[in-house]
């Protein structure tokens, strides 16, 4: 058909003009769904903290995102219905019936273009900013819309009621906590964050899920001291620890009548044999329990979070860890929590012993038994599981489903374990590589 044949007349200028407003609408709809769904909370709550109204709105309307999803879809769906009919109308109008064709190709590259592609790329690159300022719109359409869509939304869930499907509108589709952690993933996986900081804040915000179990030094590994030997053999042992509290039993291990202080042995030592009236055989009649403190218990399923806390608020760093029995198992301090974080904490008293640790020649990972299978992750960026053991000894001996002799080989998680040293029934060295 010639051009020059074709009417556009007023109602042709009028109908091309609201077609490019609904398109713009459109527009703002795409771009406003696209901003408040992809804006980081954490961002819009720092945003509103600092006076930013149109980011305390955005957080307001996405605590509810299905109404906020339903209420935008409805209103762009309506403008592109509307402005889809209207172009059809007036190019079968100028076109006759080879106006719908035309309509479809003309609207599905507007559409495509105009009202998706560009405000969705602006929206996703300037997500904070483009939900603050769509706030407000938003909000008076969700106000507008919201009896049609509270109507929509009862009826979808009574739909998928039918097929089984519960849905919960208090939860949300990401936890924060995994939110964080997967972004701290990512963005060491692209170079951003450092391993290091990776580590520390997962540790820390790992510490509300871990009990005092995992990490405690077991019973087996715990210095004590004998009440009832001499008290130059008391102050050997105490000089020669690397520890400044160690706990004090009398009679059985597991009856644990105080924790001793170095210095506060030290200082009564001291004040026995020197000064006025002092003389070196008064400390043959020394009685180490004048000095111990009363043991502070804890039960072993306590969260870390929680003992941390309890340290804390009791101005102590040492805690010994029983079972439901009352029965001692392990010893726990501020600063084995406080590794859970930073990583391994040394200092000059520290013995130098060979790290947990160690890479071979041949490639593969000479690892100490009782090293936990967390700190074993942390180093090589593994993924052995921790759920049945919390050693690396103890993940061989409950998948092997016994006590490995020693150049035993087992496959299992993707990996080769190798049995390297064994004391009794303990596994103290294993080789581990990657198969």
């Amino acid at each position: 058909m010639d051009l020059s044949t074709l009417n556009f007349d007023a109602a042709f200028w009028i109908t091309s003009a609201a077609i490019m407003g609904l398109l713009v609408m459109s527009g703002l709809f795409s771009g406003s769904e696209t901003a408040l769904t992809a804006a980081s909370r954490g961002k819009l709550r720092s945003r509103a903290d600092k006076g930013d109204k149109g980011a305390a709105r955005a957080l307001a309307i996405t605590e509810d995102n299905e109404r906020l999803i339903g209420s935008v879809l409805l209103g762009n769906n309506l403008v592109n219905i509307l402005a889809t009919s209207l172009a059809t109308a007036m190019f079968t109008r100028l076109l006759g019936e080879g106006g719908v064709a035309m309509a479809t190709l003309v609207m599905t590259l507007l559409v495509l273009v105009f009202a998706e592609v560009l405000p969705k790329t602006y929206a996703i690159s300037n997500a904070e900013a483009a939900a603050s300022k769509a706030a407000p719109l938003i909000t008076i359409i969700i106000r507008l819309f919201s009896p049609i869509v509270s109507a929509v939304r009862y009826f979808v869930r009574g739909v998928l009621s039918m097929v089984g499907v519960k849905i919960d509108p208090d939860s949300h589709i990401l936890a924060v906590r995994e939110e964080i952690a997967g972004a701290l993933y990512l963005g060491h996986s692209e170079g951003i964050v450092e391993k290091e900081d990776r580590d520390r804040i997962l540790g820390a915000l790992d510490l509300g899920d871990r009990a005092i179990e995992e990490i405690m030094r077991h019973r087996s590994q715990i210095e004590m001291i004998d009440a009832d030997i001499d008290p130059e053999a008391i102050l050997e042992q105490c000089l020669q620890s690397s520890h400044t509290r160690l706990p004090v039993f009398k009679g059985d291990q597991d009856n644990i009548i105080g924790i001793v202080h170095a210095k506060d042995l030290l200082r009564a030592m001291h004040k026995l044999v020197v000064g006025p009236g002092a003389a070196a055989r008064k400390l043959k009649d020394f009685d180490i329990t004048s000095v111990v403190m009363k043991p502070y218990f804890v039960p072993e399923t306590t969260s870390l979070d929680e003992q941390m806390r309890q340290f804390l608020r009791r101005r102590t760093h040492f805690a010994l860890v029983v079972d439901e029995y009352g029965s001692l198992q392990g010893l726990l301090t501020l600063e084995d929590i406080l590794e859970e974080i930073v990583g391994e904490i040394t200092d000059e008293f520290d013995p130098d012993a060979e790290h947990p640790i160690r890479r071979t020649e041949d490639g593969q990972f000479l690892v100490d038994g009782a090293m936990t299978l967390r700190d074993l992750n942390r180093a090589t960026d593994w993924a052995l599981p921790d759920d049945e053991a919390n050693t690396v000894a103890g993940l061989v001996i409950y998948e092997a489903q016994m006590i490995p002799r020693v150049s035993q080989v087992f496959n299992f998680h993707g990996f080769r374990f190798e049995v390297v040293a064994r004391s009794g029934n303990r596994i103290t060295r294993l080789k581990i590589s990657k198969l």
